[in-house]
């Protein structure tokens, strides 16, 4: 039988987490996490991870499994994502993956161009460039290096035009050069499945998830990481809101505000990506067992 993978996947606060678990218990197999914050130790409360049942009733990976202060990205998920799922297909021709994060989806889907690892050095130097100098001296450096994706990339976006400089310092090219595009050939197949509810439904989930965040301590975690706010994993809906409240430029209540505005808007984005893909079938997520019977017939065929 082909391995397949399955992937389960939504907007925040959709309702991913309770119906993976169903699923994967109904496979017999393994919930491989595609969320890029859900990975880091230090953020439990703000990205909404797995209750302790829920990770005991099924084995997870990508939980919590590095620092916030460990660089990771798009191209090492895709790396080692490749090599959990070809170990869990070995005793199993199902594995199962959930979560938001549109480009680690799209990087274990369709692969990322072959971009050279950045050392730390060249990571730091840009990183001090962009503190020291403004978004104004990095962008004149992209331009200087690859104006072909200088006048591509959305140049207010400093984390982008920083990501393509460290490339071309690093490549000794032009990142424009090095970005192919073409979808690589895995040896299984994909089965993408995505939950969606009505909006102003899915936006009052998204407001109440934060209540009760904020009654579960959101705030104190945040604050327990404020000395690394400048750090990227950090830039995250949830705590960089309350990061500007600490630092005394907003008050609690408009943290509260723009934590569930932000996080809305962030849905919004994550709809408009998802809808782009033509190759998943969509389901509200209280249908489980229109779910569950598209999953079997396409898991026999």
């Amino acid at each position: 039988m082909t391995k397949k993978l399955i992937i389960l996947l939504g907007p925040t606060a959709v309702g991913k987490t309770d119906l993976s678990i169903k699923i994967a218990e109904h496979l017999h197999t393994s919930i491989v996490s595609c969320d890029s914050r859900q990975i880091y130790k230090e953020m439990n409360i703000g990205t909404a991870v797995p209750q302790e049942k829920q990770l005991k009733a099924v084995k997870h990976y990508f939980i919590q499994s590095i620092s916030a202060m460990d660089y990771y990205n798009s191209w090492k998920f895709e790396e080692d994502a490749l090599k959990l799922i070809a170990n869990l297909h070995v005793d199993n021709n199902f594995v199962l993956m959930t979560g938001g994060s549109m480009m680690y989806i799209d990087a274990v889907c369709n692969g990322i161009d072959d971009i050279p690892t950045i050392s730390k050095e060249v990571r730091s130097s840009v990183m001090k460039k962009y503190a020291d100098e403004g978004l104004e001296s990095i962008q004149a450096e992209l331009e200087q290096l690859d104006p072909t994706f200088y006048n591509e990339v959305d140049l207010n976006n400093a984390k982008r035009v920083m990501h393509a400089i460290e490339i071309c310092r690093e490549s000794g090219t032009t990142y424009s050069s090095l970005r192919t595009n073409s979808i690589k050939a895995r040896p299984f197949d994909i089965i993408k499945i995505g939950l969606t509810r009505d909006r102003e439904e899915l936006y009052n989930r998204i407001n109440r998830r934060v209540d009760i965040m904020l009654k579960d301590g959101l705030e104190e975690e945040a604050r327990s990481l404020y000395h690394l706010r400048n750090i990227n994993s950090l830039n995250t809906v949830g705590y960089k809101e309350f990061f500007e409240y600490f630092s005394g430029n907003i008050d609690y209540d408009e943290a509260v505000r723009l934590i569930k505005r932000n996080s809305r808007r962030y849905a919004k984005h994550q709809m408009t990506w998802f809808r782009k893909d033509k190759d998943i079938t969509w389901f509200n997520p209280e249908n489980e067992n229109e779910v569950m019977s598209f999953l079997q017939e396409r898991l026999n065929n």
